[in-house]
């Protein structure tokens, strides 16, 4: 693994400060314009954003990551040209194939240290040089661990290497591109199928020897007891960053905490009377702010503040449930309509009962907030190779994996990269005595039995998931948010995956989140709360949208425990109809059925909105 010099890695590569904690974050493989290179841990970043202040998140990650003191953003880079500039990344694949060096259909595949200055001498003609690509094809595992192949073993099985193996070979077949047609050949006359590399029961890479390269030269390998399988570079799940995020909640009236944090820079690392004391005789501001306020209550919340306290809800909930209490509180307006508040929303009374019940005539909707001003912090704890994890429906993030293991951002860090995301909402709450009448029929009891039996056979594949099954009602609004962002996205100004969802469902009522959020203007442009203002004709619209799926009758006939389709998350969703963006979704489009929403071609029974008598 090499780092590229000063002289290369200088102007060579940009990518937004949220795509850090995305797309190309610590661990994730980047596509430079001249090379291709793996993004360094923590560690090795150059530079560090400034502080990024939300206590509730950093509590709830201290309590997986015990370590972890502070969040911030990532770093500024004012001047791309300056070499300590920006973050790390390291040269991967150190191996290549050449574009113009070509037997037949056969091209070279060379390693880095057969090259002069990024491209292949001629061996009889020195004053021929060839230009090369990196190789497309790179090992991993599920713990996240990563490397080059050996191809030399993969060509030749073990067996050891003969005089005559001078060079390898990457050679095409057919023009369809595909692994089957892909071959790795020697000198010597052996060659061996991508195909073959590509399953695993062949086993044909070989087992993982717990590469950490993103961590560095200085970062041991880790015991790891899985076979290595074939990654893509640019595949899809080549990378999965593990988020937490957190809706911040509006601040409550404590002139104590606002003092501690409007000098919060100053305080952070105070811990005792005498040092508090000390600090304000050595600094004017700090002493005026702090003026007139008892100084054990100061230290207290200085103490609070840095052990991840908050003052506005209780540290036992749940992330979601904390985030309920605020949304379904009777106070109108909630927050603060200040240019820098967090969080400012209003109560909005439509003209017209929003989700009536066709059959009983009574309103299942009994609160719609228009969130003017909103506040998204999301951190990255982690990320996955093969397979992404998500948060659990409370909000939390699991403890154990579904067949892969969060991967470290880092050797020995005490921060964790974080953004501060801006923009604007609308919650829909639900009536809870609807909704639990509704779970009480026997078309409802029956469908739910027929979901978990899905849910079942996914669990029986993953038996080291710690997932379980949310239930009819969560699975009901999940749907509904799905059929709503999708009509909303529409009228709104907004494209559908700019939207996420938050769907609530817990001992403290149901309801569901729409919000848009972004680091810059885009997500604070009022179209949502717009939307708000019309939401019976976009529940209305969103009804009709689940009806009728083009793929009916075989979506709404599917059978979450079907094992030849093995969607055992999915009872009547598919493409046509539910599936939208995963960067979206909550649950990565799990956990749907328009079944528990609105008749179907197939089930007529289970639905919460039914059709009229």
């Amino acid at each position: 693994m090499k780092k590229p010099t000063k002289k290369e890695a200088r102007p060579h590569g940009q990518v937004r400060r949220s795509q850090l904690l995305t797309t190309f974050g610590p661990g994730a493989l980047i596509d430079l314009p001249k090379h291709s290179v793996l993004v360094s841990g923590l560690d090795d970043w150059r530079q560090k954003g400034p502080p990024l202040d939300e206590p509730r998140l950093l509590e709830k990650i201290r309590r997986f990551l015990p370590d972890i003191h502070e969040l911030r953003e990532p770093p500024i880079d004012p001047d791309p040209q300056r070499p300590t500039a920006g973050v790390t990344v390291w040269q991967f694949p150190e191996w290549f194939v050449t574009q113009d060096f070509v037997q037949g259909r056969s091209r070279r595949l060379v390693h880095r240290r057969l090259l002069m200055r990024g491209k292949l001498e001629d061996e009889d003609d020195r004053r021929k040089k060839y230009s090369v690509v990196p190789v497309r094809f790179v090992r991993a595992c599920p713990k996240g661990h990563i490397g080059d192949i050996d191809w030399w073993g993969l060509v030749h099985e073990g067996t050891p290497r003969k005089p005559e193996c001078r060079r390898l070979w990457l050679e095409e077949q057919g023009s369809s591109g595909d692994l089957a047609s892909l071959w790795v050949r020697c000198d010597c006359g052996k060659r061996r199928s991508m195909a073959a590399a590509s399953k695993r029961e062949y086993k044909a890479l070989g087992p993982c020897d717990g590469s950490r390269l993103w961590l560095g030269r200085s970062a041991e390998r880790e015991e790891c007891d899985e076979p290595n399988r074939l990654l893509i570079r640019s595949a899809s799940h080549a990378y999965f960053p593990q988020l937490l995020s957190v809706i911040s909640l509006p601040e409550q009236d404590d002139p104590v905490m606002d003092a501690v944090i409007g000098e919060w820079e100053s305080l952070q690392e105070v811990d005792s009377l005498k040092e508090l004391q000390m600090l304000c005789k050595l600094l004017k501001k700090v002493e005026t702010a702090l003026q007139g306020l008892d100084n054990t209550a100061v230290l207290n919340a200085i103490r609070a503040r840095r052990n991840g306290g908050q003052a506005s809800s209780d540290p036992a909930l749940s992330v979601k449930d904390a985030e309920l209490e605020i949304l379904t509180a009777p106070t109108d307006p909630i927050g603060r309509d200040h240019p820098d508040s967090v969080f400012y929303a209003r109560v909005f009374t439509p003209a017209l009962p929003v989700g009536v019940n066709p059959q009983t005539g009574t309103p299942t909707v009994d609160r719609i907030l228009l969130i003017h001003r909103l506040r998204e912090v999301a951190a990255q704890v982690g990320f996955t190779r093969f397979e992404a994890v998500s948060p659990k429906t409370d909000g939390e993030l699991p403890e154990l994996e579904i067949g892969v293991e969060r991967a470290a951002l880092g050797l020995d860090t005490h921060w964790l990269p974080a953004i501060d995301n801006r923009g604007e909402g609308i919650f829909i709450g639900f009536r809870r005595d609807a909704i639990q009448q509704w779970l009480h029929q026997p078309a409802v009891i029956q469908r739910h039995e027929q979901l978990l039996q899905g849910f079942k056979a996914w669990l029986a594949e993953h038996p080291k998931s710690e997932r379980t099954f949310p239930g009819a009602d969560y699975l009901l609004l999940h749907t509904l948010s799905h059929l709503l962002l999708t009509v909303i996205a529409l009228d709104c100004g907004y494209p559908a995956s700019s939207i996420r969802e938050r769907v609530y469902a817990s001992h403290l009522g149901y309801g569901i989140l729409l919000y848009t959020a972004s680091p810059d203007a885009e997500g604070t442009l009022g179209g949502l709360v717009k939307a708000g203002e019309r939401i019976h004709d976009h529940l209305q619209a969103a009804l009709e949208w689940g009806r009728l799926c083009s793929n009916d009758p075989v979506c709404a006939g599917h059978r979450p425990d079907d094992p030849y389709e093995r969607r055992f998350l999915h009872g009547a969703a598919c493409h046509g109809c539910l599936l939208i963006a995963e960067t979206s979704c909550e649950q990565g489009n799990d956990f749907l059925d328009r079944t528990l929403v609105v008749p179907t071609v197939d089930n007529s029974a289970a639905a919460f909105f039914p059709d009229p008598p």
